[in-house]
């Protein structure tokens, strides 16, 4: 029994302590044994057919594998939360998406994408589909530009495969469409933004037919700016709902604003409101900084 526990354990140790009953029956395990591990306490249930070895303390990555191992021999992470792991989106993913070969019925806080075979490519020691697939699956319900900052993301990590891409796009399958144009706007300087509202910001100014900034987040005259244009010495400022409110935020904005003037820069700042809600004001606004006919 010693030797099978620590089987079990070398196992559980290479899948953030999970092990599903599939691979105790692998390992030559039967269900009298998993009883009664489970009645000393050794195994914890976590889902159908899932268990925590040794204990059951709580991680991202053990949930993933639960969700991988439930769906069952040949299941991996797919959709948003494959691109997410892959550190391709920005923000976890829920529910955590899964695709298996098998029939496997979804759970609350897991959607199994049952009966579809895959390659899996292991990523952090978890399996994924491939970034090609996982972009497809993504494009069949992602907003737009949701899916343009994946790209982005993909772009600059040197994982962006346009060929693959072109051609998985090419087979008909749902979300093929949206996943063409998205590739035909394709943007890298999408990556570089670091909130929603520059994500919003750029297809702005696509919309407003002026430049994309030539720099996100970057230092002008020993300020951190949002956005800026060198040639037209124009800085962008976004301001998020939690951000500049405060007397001493307010104050600190303005002696930025003193010292991007003092160094010939115009600054222009635009909040939440505006990029959602006015957001033709704000083309307008660009225009006009940029110098081009309203």
């Amino acid at each position: 029994m010693r030797d099978i526990s620590a089987k079990v354990a070398r196992v559980a140790d290479r899948q953030a302590g999970r092990v599903s009953t599939a691979q105790f029956a692998a390992l030559g395990i039967d269900r009298r044994a998993v009883f009664w591990w489970t009645q000393s306490g050794y195994l914890q249930l976590v889902l159908p057919r899932v268990y925590a070895v040794g204990h059951r303390a709580p991680s991202v990555e053990a949930d993933l594998w639960a969700a991988v191992l439930y769906a069952g021999p040949g299941a991996m992470l797919s959709h948003a939360t494959a691109l997410w792991w892959r550190g391709l989106l920005d923000r976890q993913p829920w529910p955590i998406q899964v695709i298996t070969p098998r029939r496997c019925r979804s759970l609350r806080g897991i959607k199994v994408h049952g009966r579809r075979a895959h390659e899996r490519f292991p990523y952090k020691g978890l399996p994924t589909t491939s970034v090609e697939q996982a972009l497809l699956d993504f494009a069949a319900t992602a907003p737009l530009e949701r899916l343009r900052f994946a790209l982005a993301n993909a772009d600059y990590r040197e994982v962006l495969d346009i060929p693959a891409l072109q051609v998985i796009a090419g087979n008909g399958r749902k979300g093929s469409t949206h996943l063409r144009n998205a590739m035909k706007r394709h943007e890298p300087k999408l990556a570089r933004t670091r909130s929603h509202l520059e994500r919003l910001f750029l297809p702005l100014c696509e919309r407003a037919g002026v430049p994309l900034p030539d720099e996100l987040n970057v230092y002008v005259e020993g300020v951190l700016v949002d956005a800026v244009w060198w040639e037209r010495k124009l800085v962008v400022e976004l301001d998020g709902k939690n951000n500049h409110s405060s007397w001493a935020q307010i104050q600190n904005d303005r002696s930025k604003e003193l010292r991007l003037r003092a160094g010939g820069f115009e600054a222009v700042r635009y909040g939440r409101r505006q990029l959602e809600e006015e957001s033709a004001l704000v083309e307008q606004d660009l225009r006009r900084a940029h110098h081009l006919p309203a």
